[in-house]
């Protein structure tokens, strides 16, 4: 493909389309989309019975249909029992019947469902409260991932509208990315037939280091969920009789997280979490280390005088990108303050989120974690560590020429900066599915969740001119892809 070939759609009149229909029909759709509590399975296991998830569903398929894209259909297929699919496909459009594309096909994916409410949200702001604030949407979901559905029809669309040509689409949207994908594998072998062979993947669901150019991830890490439980009574006592005698429920527990992590660096210690970086994924974070400097640590909001680990900022891209860690992001046991009386009490519960390396198998990874806990516990205390579904991380493969050059090409032209590719800390279970059922295909992954975004936290917010352009980008990898073999 020569240098100019991604360039066959004029750039002022595809970027004109693709803001028009952000500001006045995208950014309306996403706001009324924020105030839905369609929260994942994992966070409401009565979603079905509340009606949250199919009324998101019915607003973006609605939408969906009413598109003038030529071919487009559009279905919500429902498997007996999981949350559904919206099943998109548009047919090859603006290329020569000859030229032995038009059976090629382009998988464009995203999710619907969203995180839970997460307390600290500030003043005028909620989670299933919208409000925009110049280039800001605020509100649950809408950058994670609820634009998905919208900016790849639009990308679609703008391609037909502006003389470029795209192979046959397929577009997915689930509901289940948040709880770890689990219903996923079921509708991609359901609709294994109908989805085809990918030639390239393009997911909307990931982060951006900043505004200023496209982002390309090149890896996901995995992760390994689970509760551990410390027993050590059968019912509470007081402190100041027990204590001296019976153990601390949460100092077992303390003990037992030294096992797995080195809580004065952070360093995850168990060898199945961890993956050898490779070199190349090495000099990308060095090169996004230039780029970003002290962004990198700057866009976390730091209390007081707090700040990040004391290492240079190309090991911390390496840190939150490819080498596991470890939060406790939950606890069970322990009583709000106003109600902690001089109890020592019977147990302490921890739910564990371990970010594990992108290349490492999760599932032997959890298990590993498990015996490290459980083993001998302290005191004879009851311990127990249950996972929950893990997820596998994901390594991106070698870009296509095509490829590398269509995404710089879209990011000078749309953003007026180079492209940039760094690995995500952030786990998207579809990306190892797809990467393993289509080792062949290529992968465009890359999302609006940059500085501040605060994706699963509260003020998180959609950078409307990001998500813009993102979809200009989107338009003309589509149009390169359909060109490459021209």
């Amino acid at each position: 493909m020569s240098t100019d070939q991604a360039a066959q759609m004029d750039a002022e009149a595809l970027q004109d389309f693709v803001r028009t229909t952000w500001e006045g029909e995208i950014v309306p759709e996403i706001t009324e989309y924020i105030r839905i509590p369609n929260k994942s399975p994992l966070f409401d296991a009565d979603w079905a019975a509340h009606g949250h998830m199919d009324k998101a569903v019915e607003q973006i398929e609605a939408w969906c249909r009413s598109r003038p894209i030529e071919g487009l259909t559009v279905e919500v297929v429902r498997l007996e029992g999981r949350t559904p699919v919206i099943f998109m496909e548009v047919p090859a459009r603006g290329l020569p019947e000859s030229d032995g594309t038009d059976g090629d096909t382009v998988l464009l994916y995203g999710h619907l469902d969203k995180q839970p409410e997460m307390t600290g949200w500030r003043e005028g702001l909620g989670p299933w409260t919208p409000v925009r604030e110049g280039d800001k949407l605020y509100g649950r979901g809408g950058a994670d991932d609820g634009y998905a559905a919208y900016a790849s029809l639009t990308a679609i669309e703008a391609v037909q509208c502006h003389g470029g040509a795209h192979t046959r689409c397929v577009v997915l949207i689930e509901a289940c990315e948040e709880s770890g994908s689990f219903d996923l594998p079921y509708y991609i072998e359901a609709l294994k037939e109908r989805i085809g062979e990918p030639s390239l993947v393009v997911c909307l669901d990931s982060g951006c280091g900043d505004y200023e150019r496209l982002w390309l991830t090149t890896s996901l890490r995995g992760i390994v969920v689970g509760t551990l439980r410390v027993g050590i009574l059968d019912e509470g006592v007081h402190s100041g009789d027990a204590g001296g005698v019976v153990p601390d429920s949460f100092r077992i527990a303390r003990l037992l997280l030294s096992r797995i992590e080195d809580e004065a660096t952070g360093v995850v210690l168990t060898a199945a979490c961890k993956g050898e970086i490779p070199a190349e994924r090495v000099t990308q974070a060095r090169e996004a280390a230039g780029v970003l400097g002290d962004a990198v640590h700057g866009k976390f909001p730091f209390t007081g005088e707090a700040g990040p680990a004391d290492k240079p900022i190309e090991e911390l891209v390496l840190d939150r990108t490819w080498r596991p860690s470890l939060s406790v992001t939950g606890q069970e046991g322990v009583p709000e303050l106003p109600m902690a009386g001089n109890v020592l009490r019977p147990m302490t519960a921890l739910k564990l989120s371990v970010r594990v390396s992108p290349t490492v198998d999760a599932a032997a990874a959890g298990e590993a974690i498990k015996r490290v806990l459980e083993l001998d516990p302290p005191y004879g205390a009851a311990v127990r560590f249950d996972i929950d579904m893990p997820g596998d991380g994901w390594e991106a493969p070698a870009f296509d020429g095509w490829l590398w050059q269509s995404v710089g090409d879209a990011s000078e032209r749309h953003f007026g900066k180079r492209a940039i590719a760094m690995g995500e800390g952030g786990s998207i279970p579809f990306m190892g599915m797809l990467g393993e059922r289509f080792p062949a295909a290529q992968f465009l992954i890359t999302g609006v969740l940059g500085p501040g975004s605060n994706a699963h936290g509260p003020n998180e917010f959609l950078h409307i001119p990001t998500g813009i352009k993102l979809t200009c980008c989107v338009a003309d990898v589509l149009d390169a892809h359909a060109r490459r073999a021209t």
